[in-house]
This record gives structure tokens, C-alpha cells and sequence, in this order.
């Protein structure tokens, strides 16, 4: 491996953080309390940071995972060796040495030194073998010894640096890295589960910001194509964000307890100033789902399953709501909605699984393809609505807004 490659693939694993969150390089770094320039210069493998703290904020922030942080701080290890290791030692024996004559008393010294030495002293062993015996004391140490003594002491560390960072898997210490590949005792999940974080409230409603002006907006979508229009103009949930996860198990008779749901807020910010826009002009339907409420302002968010209605018949009949523990198998999969609601700040946060299935247990990250969901209050945002007969955004009537 090249002596710089560990500093590369330190700077890919960055930059591939970088790349999952949607801030700049100055707003990263205000969260990260180091300077844009600090924080680009570890993207592009310039530098590696003396710490990897700083790195491991970098990665929560960007939603990364327990394997990926593993892997992130194998990459910081292996590229923090090769960053103390890149300058040789410095030679200093040669000048001490090479200055010693100048210090000797005694002018009369018996052998002159390498290259003026007469002819017979090559082909008489022992012209050359007598002073290296018996050296005097203070006399000179040829230069040409020196020289290749301190060559040699290069040479020999240069090869133990380079043997370290081609072989860093060997280091009983260093955390398994991005390409290590898992052991035999690594078994995959006994269940699936997968996510749909673009879903609106009974399939019409929602409210998201986004940092354009109307005129370049487009019309809301239809909600099946609501994540491609939410990723065109960056997107933004205002307000709540629903998110509904499906679980499966693998087995038809293995069932896989799940036991609990909890939120983690890894950012906190100020609502964004964007401007809101309302996907519905108002809707409703007769049935309200049960789901999982979180309220995002609490300085502990906790997951809390809360009942749905459904009115569509002549009474109204409560949907009793999902309580941890349960079941799920092959045959028997669950749905869980999750409503995150703030009004007080720009929350990126996401969602642990906690399980166990034959002696197994476990927690499972949920994320919003490997980032943290994003859901930000509205109420300091101008809201829109969109006209269809006229074909344009106009300002929200129920807002008290004008313009």
C-alpha cells in the first residue's frame, strides 16, 4: 500500500459524510467548532485531524451508523500513523560527528581521514583494521562510517513505516476497517424492514419549506411522486414528519419480538426562515391511523403510540394503538407510523429498534437512507397555497398574509 494511501481512504470515508448532508462547509464546521477551511482540508486529505472526536461529531451529525463510526475510526487510526510517520527521522549524528576534528588537541593523529589515505592502506588489512581496535580517544570517526550508519538507521525505519501501513489489519488494537470484512459470527437480522418518509397526511395533506421563491416552485405533485418533487427543490418537512416503517420477519414461525422505539435528536437548530408551502388547499378523511407521536421540543423525545379513529361508519371506533412489545414473523409484518411534530426548531434526528429472536437481541438504527430524518417548525415562514385555476402559488388566506 502507498505510504499516503491511508490518508486517502481516511479523506473518502469524510467526504462521503460530507456528501449526506445537505450544509455547507461553514455551517458543518460551526457545529463541529472548527473553520470551513479546517473542515475541507480533512475532505481532500490535506490534513488529518489530531483527534478523532472531531470526526466522530462529523459522523453523527451525517447519520452515520455503529459500523460505519467503527470503520470511520479504523480509517482516522491507520491515517494518523502515516501522518506521524511521513517525515524520516532527521540525521542529526552526522553534524556532531563531522564536527569532532575540529575540537582534537592533537594534530599528530596516526591515520588521515577517508579519501587521503595512501595507496598500500587498501591492500594492507591492517592499516585499516588497527584504528577501529584501538581508537584513540577524542580521535575523528571517519566520515564515510557515519554517513552509512545514519543511512542505514533511514533506510531501516523508513521499511518498518512502510511494512506498518501495508499491514494494518494485523494491529490487534485497530478497529476493524470499511473493508474488513464481517467474521463468521456476524448473522444477518432475523427480520427486514423498510421506510417511506415522504408520506402525507391522509394522502394530501402536508406542509414543506423549501428556500425559493414561488415563481420557482413547481405545482404540488401528486403524493406518490412526492419524494422526487421534495429531492428536485430540497425539501424541507414543515411542521410534521411522517414516517411509516414496515417490519417483517424472516421465518414463518420464528417470531421476532420488538421492544421498544427510541428517538435520538442528534442536531438542534433554529427553524429555518424558508418558505413554507401547503400541498392541499384542506383535506380530511373519516380515518385517522393509529401511530407513534413524537414531539421533537422535548428535550427527551420519547416514541409514544397513540390511538387512531376511524369515522367512516355510523359510529366512530378507536383504532387501539401499537404497545411494545410484538410480535412480527413472515406471515405476520407490522406497520408502525411515526408523527414527528416541532414547532420550535430545525430537528434532524432518527429512530432505534430495539429486538431479540432466539437468544439474539439487538437494535436496529433507522435513518433516512443512512441520514438523519429533518423535520423544522414553520412559524416564522410566509405559507403558500397553490391556485390551480390560475396556475400559481398565492399566499395562504388562513396565514393573515398578504401578497
Amino acid at each position: 500500500m502507498p505510504r499516503d494511501a491511508a490518508v486517502e481512504e481516511f479523506a473518502g470515508l469524510v467526504r462521503a459524510l460530507k456528501a449526506r448532508d445537505t450544509r455547507s462547509y461553514e455551517a458543518l464546521g460551526r457545529r463541529l467548532s472548527v473553520s470551513a477551511s479546517t473542515l475541507h482540508r480533512y475532505c481532500s486529505g490535506t490534513t488529518v485531524p489530531e483527534e478523532f472526536a472531531v470526526v466522530d461529531r462529523l459522523a453523527l451529525l451525517c447519520g452515520a451508523d455503529e459500523e460505519e463510526r467503527r470503520a470511520l475510526e479504523a480509517a482516522w487510526t491507520e491515517a494518523d500513523r502515516a501522518r506521524r510517520r511521513a517525515a524520516p527521522p532527521a540525521p542529526t549524528p552526522v553534524p556532531a560527528v563531522s564536527a569532532a576534528p575540529e575540537s582534537d588537541p592533537e594534530p599528530s593523529a596516526p591515520e588521515p581521514g577517508p579519501g587521503t589515505a595512501p595507496g598500500p592502506s587498501a591492500t594492507d588489512p591492517s592499516a585499516t583494521q588497527a584504528p577501529r581496535a584501538h581508537p584513540r580517544r577524542g580521535a575523528p570517526v571517519p566520515l564515510l562510517l557515519a554517513a552509512t550508519v545514519a543511512v542505514a538507521v533511514i533506510v531501516l525505519a523508513l521499511a518498518l513505516a512502510a511494512a506498518m501501513l501495508g499491514h494494518p489489519t494485523r494491529s490487534a488494537s485497530s478497529p476493524a476497517s470499511a473493508s474488513t470484512a464481517p467474521g463468521p459470527t456476524a448473522a444477518p437480522l432475523p427480520f427486514t424492514w423498510s421506510i417511506d418518509s415522504q408520506l402525507w397526511e391522509g394522502g394530501c395533506g402536508h406542509t414543506y419549506l423549501v428556500d425559493r421563491a414561488r415563481r420557482a416552485v413547481a405545482p404540488p405533485p401528486v403524493a406518490a411522486d412526492s419524494e422526487a418533487w421534495a429531492r428536485t427543490h430540497g425539501a424541507v418537512h414543515g411542521g410534521e414528519a411522517l414516517v411509516r416503517i414496515t417490519v417483517q420477519g424472516r421465518s414463518p414461525s420464528d417470531a421476532v419480538v420488538l421492544h421498544a422505539l427510541h428517538v435520538r435528536v442528534v442536531d438542534r437548530a433554529a427553524p429555518l426562515p424558508w418558505n413554507a408551502y401547503r400541498m392541499d388547499n384542506g383535506c380530511g378523511g373519516a380515518v385517522t391511523p393509529r401511530r407513534v407521536a413524537v414531539d421533537l421540543d422535548r428535550p427527551r423525545p420519547l416514541a409514544r403510540p397513540v390511538d387512531g379513529l376511524d369515522a367512516s361508519g355510523a359510529e366512530v371506533r378507536k383504532i387501539p394503538a401499537v404497545s411494545f412489545p410484538y410480535k412480527v414473523t413472515s406471515s405476520d409484518p407490522e406497520e408502525l407510523l411515526v408523527s414527528a411534530r416541532t414547532t420550535d426548531c430545525d430537528c434532524r434526528w432518527y429512530l432505534e429498534l430495539e429486538w431479540s429472536a432466539g437468544g439474539r437481541t439487538g437494535t436496529v438504527r433507522i435513518t433516512d437512507g443512512g441520514k438523519p430524518f429533518r423535520t423544522s417548525g414553520t412559524g416564522g415562514s410566509r405559507t403558500y397555497v397553490h391556485n390551480s385555476a390560475e396556475g400559481r402559488w398565492i399566499t395562504d388566506p388562513d396565514s393573515g398574509q398578504t401578497g
